[in-house]
């Protein structure tokens, strides 16, 4: 198969697999720095690199979990908050394999939209990479990532623009 045909190949099987179709299995460190770094090579103007990324594996992803339901309790009404949900966010991120951050860090040099298009070029590298790899993975990009600006020491020219989630396949 020529490379024309794999990269054809990869990019028809890439889908966003959610955490309830992981296994057990773990994603080697390796693996997971080859997904980052694929990330490095999206383009993006004047070579401001504007994603930051942040891993979450093991006690980290737990806490992790737990401030995601604890912002959500709180950012819910009595009549809004549903359990369901509130078990829904701490299941995904626990049956994940690892969490990893998307922060768009504005230069001030570009439009806004160049550097969060930059970040969605360097999220859709990761995705393939995982594809290619074997590794489940989706962006999420609930409202409430919003709140998590002092626990992922988000400055006053970043935003977090979601969650990519990992985890093994059969």
């Amino acid at each position: 198969m020529n490379k024309t045909e794999i990269l054809k190949e990869i990019i028809e099987q890439r889908r966003s697999v959610f955490p309830k179709d992981y296994t057990e299995t773990e994603i080697s460190q390796e693996i997971i720095d080859e997904i980052l770094n694929s990330a490095t090579f999206a383009p993006n103007h004047k070579r401001t690199k504007p994603w930051r990324f942040k891993i979450f594996k093991g006690d980290e992803k737990a806490q992790l979990a737990s401030e995601m339901q604890n912002i959500y309790k709180a950012t819910q009404s009595e009549q809004t908050f549903l359990q369901k949900k509130y078990d829904d966010i701490g299941f995904k991120i626990n049956k994940a394999n690892a969490v990893v951050s998307i922060v768009v860090n504005f230069s001030g040099m570009l439009p806004e939209w160049e550097e969060i298009a930059a970040v969605s070029m360097a999220v859709q590298n990761m995705y393939l990479t995982s594809t290619a790899n074997g590794v489940g993975c989706y962006w999420s990009s609930p409202v409430i990532v919003n709140h998590l600006k002092d626990s992922l020491t988000i400055a006053e020219n970043q935003k977090c623009l979601g969650l990519f989630y990992m985890g093994r396949l059969d």
